[in-house]
């Protein structure tokens, strides 16, 4: 059977997307141009590969073994072809890079703002998310994330130096509530909590003691996946929250927020650039990976 190269694209954009709507619009073209496509491409297979209803898009049992199996090879067909064209050109076109949300001094912006200056024919997307995932077979570049979490497969380089988990509390929470002296007395505390993602649990609050590591489940009283909203909370005297001492050390300077807890909140591997083990490297990879070394 011949292969439908464009029915491919088509069929994980919208797996992708799970949306014929903004599968059109990544792609430059009309809904209609998707349905119809993809249409022919399952008749073509005699099989469905999506199911459709008027507030949703979902793939069939075949449409998932497909994209499973699809994905990373055209994913790696896309590297393969940027190396080739690249191989004796300066850096340039689409690098996508997937960065945790509490990797500060990676989207802080200095070190983008650097190097697109340097390679302005380098378009960069970010993509900030705490999903746990392939970067292959998403379409990413590469990622940012602390190195306990990276695969061993992966070549990682260092992004910051060690760093720090840390309580913050504002002066006002603390007058009024007192302050805890050990982490097993946060339970007795209004907490701010983070969770990565909808329906998951928040994030439990680790330390150290005597080297030994253990974590709290503090029943956070607010819970968010913004970082932001945490650190305003806990700045207007919300209750005590927990993170990278990178992030919240501006608040901490200007007075705004105390830490709690220092003791028991020993350093750990910072955040590393990662990406897949390959011979040769795509110019715009390899020109980021060589910033972030001079950065460093």
């Amino acid at each position: 059977m011949a292969v439908d190269l464009n029915g491919i694209a088509v069929f994980l954009a919208v797996a992708e997307a799970r949306s014929f709507r903004a599968a059109a619009e990544h792609l430059g073209v009309t809904r209609s141009a998707v349905s119809q496509t993809i249409r022919r491409l399952e008749d073509r297979l005699g099989v469905a590969l999506v199911q459709r209803t008027t507030r949703s898009v979902s793939l069939t049992e075949a449409g998932e073994q497909l994209y499973q199996r699809v994905a990373p090879a055209i994913s790696e067909v896309g590297l393969a072809l940027d190396a080739t064209a690249d191989r004796d050109s300066a850096p340039s076109g689409l690098l996508r890079l997937a960065v945790s949300s509490i990797a500060e001094r990676f989207i802080s912006g200095p070190l983008l703002s650097g190097f697109a200056d340097t390679y302005p024919a380098v378009q960069i997307d970010v993509t900030v998310t705490d999903e746990e995932f392939d970067i292959v077979a998403e379409g990413y570049g590469a990622g940012v994330r602390l190195g306990e979490v990276i695969d061993q497969d992966m070549i990682a380089i260092p992004v910051s130096g060690e760093q720090r988990q840390g309580a913050f509390a504002a002066l006002s929470y603390i007058e009024r509530f007192g302050k805890p002296l050990h982490p097993s007395e946060l339970a007795e505390h209004r907490c701010i909590g983070w969770r990565p993602a909808p329906h998951t649990a928040p994030y439990r609050w680790e330390f150290g003691e005597d080297g030994r590591e253990f974590d709290v489940a503090v029943n956070p009283q607010i819970t968010t996946n913004d970082m932001w909203l945490m650190i305003r909370t806990a700045c207007a005297g919300g209750g005590i929250t927990f993170g990278m001492e990178e992030t919240f050390r501006p608040y901490v300077s200007s007075g705004q927020l105390v830490p709690l807890l220092q003791e028991y909140c020993p350093p750990f591997a910072g955040f590393f650039l990662y990406f897949p083990n390959r011979r040769n490297l795509a110019p715009k990879l390899r020109a980021l990976v060589e910033h972030v070394r001079r950065w460093r």
